[in-house]
């Protein structure tokens, strides 16, 4: 079967929820993935940062292969042998106390924000039905009813309401906002280090460490959304590392797995994670065998392999090429470890158009916020392939209209 034909079934019977390339990929190894047709391309954004190890790294391979042999559920009415190793494995990397797994990073999220107001009933004594948690606008922490009820992007809310309240939105980067919308019913403040989906927003230097600040004087819970730019993305294990900032809640997802099976997790203290009891909140599929035995296996795999210090470095190296370009077209490079965005004038365009005329080249990017390129390989990028990569993101930017 052809590509094409398969685009026309999707169109058919899929639902458009979706805007993807029309590239119909078959097969992945390391950064490379091969269509239908056996052209191989580069691929440029890692599944939304999912991908972090690379395409079918073979030792999670291997992980997922043996375990599946094994045990694949138990729901959590039992106890398995993988859970407890990987709950003990996160919390020693991420130097927290106790993990709670979930399936997808929206899941996660909105496990987050339960516990942000059970914590704030419970411990901070807001009154109870008035708990309130602080957003930032831009941000993007999933797709369901109540996250994109406090999104500020009116695509994803029109047409979805009525939404859950609770929720006060303030710009993102500005400490001093924060400062000023907390009130007695603040029970947390939940941000994003990086907005990765807003664009590649980079807040400036002392950002994270002064809200870790303010949220400690005013007894408020800093929960990070490392979903995206956490496990090496940005170039450290957590990007909120580069402030030597510990949140009160932590929200991982995507590269938890590399990219083989949906597998989330939220991780916090034992004062605050204690204080979910038996039947208040769970999953079927959360904290399975083998979501468990990929996500223990891909941690190892980003620890040994040293890929947050290959994403330094190469993401140093690519930051350093694209700031060559010659094009009337861009506006900004912005980028931390291998998580780059270009933005373009509006006069450009649209990033839009520059993907595909990429996807011609063959390399897979994907546009964000209209005008944002945004650029994310997996760790495990080479110079020589940032190389390759960058002859065709020259030839684009600067040769198109």
């Amino acid at each position: 079967m052809t590509s094409q034909k398969l685009i026309e079934i999707e169109n058919r019977y899929g639902a458009h929820n979706y805007h993807p390339l029309d590239v119909v990929l078959t097969r992945g190894k390391g950064i490379w993935v091969y269509d239908m047709e056996g052209n191989k391309y580069l691929d440029f954004l890692s599944a939304y940062s999912s991908v972090n190890q690379g395409h079918c790294h073979p030792r999670i391979v291997r992980a997922i292969s043996n375990q599946a042999k094994k045990l694949c559920i138990t729901s959590r009415a039992f106890r398995n042998d993988q859970l407890p190793l990987l709950c003990k494995e996160v919390c020693e990397l991420t130097g927290m106390e106790m993990m709670l797994p979930m399936n997808s990073g929206a899941e996660a999220v909105e496990t987050a924000v339960k516990l942000s107001r059970k914590w704030g009933y419970a411990v901070k004594g807001i009154k109870k039905e008035r708990a309130e948690i602080i957003a930032c606008a831009g941000n993007f922490h999933g797709r369901t009813t109540t996250v994109i009820g406090f999104s500020t992007e009116p695509l994803y809310r029109k047409d979805f309401g009525p939404f859950t309240p609770g929720f006060k939105i303030i710009p993102f980067g500005d400490a001093k906002a924060l400062k000023k919308a907390i009130g007695k019913n603040t029970a947390a403040f939940l941000v994003e280090p990086i907005q990765a989906e807003g664009g590649v927003l980079i807040p400036n230097a002392g950002y994270l460490k002064e809200c870790r600040d303010i949220c400690r004087e005013n007894n408020v819970l800093l929960v990070t959304d490392e979903i995206q730019t956490g496990l090496g993305r940005t170039g450290k294990l957590l990007a909120c590392h580069y402030e030597n900032v510990q949140p009160d809640i932590l929200i991982l997802g995507k590269a938890l797995s590399g990219g083989f099976y949906p597998v989330s997790a939220i991780v916090s203290t034992q004062n605050i994670m204690g204080l979910f009891k038996p039947g208040e909140h769970g999953s079927t599929f959360a904290g399975n065998p083998l979501a468990c035995a990929i996500a223990r296996e891909a941690l190892k795999v980003l620890v040994q392999e040293k890929l947050p210090e290959n994403a330094v470095k190469m993401g140093a190296f690519l930051m350093e090429k694209l700031k060559t370009v010659k094009s009337k077209h861009i506006k900004e490079i912005r980028g931390k470890g291998l998580l780059v965005g270009v933005e373009l004038y509006p006069e450009a365009g649209g990033a839009r158009r520059f993907c595909e005329a990429l996807a011609k080249e063959r390399l897979l990017c994907k546009e964000t916020h209209d005008n944002v390129i945004r650029f994310a390989p997996p760790l495990v990028i080479t110079r020589k392939d940032i190389e390759w990569a960058f002859v065709r993101i020259k030839s684009i930017l600067e040769g198109m209209d």
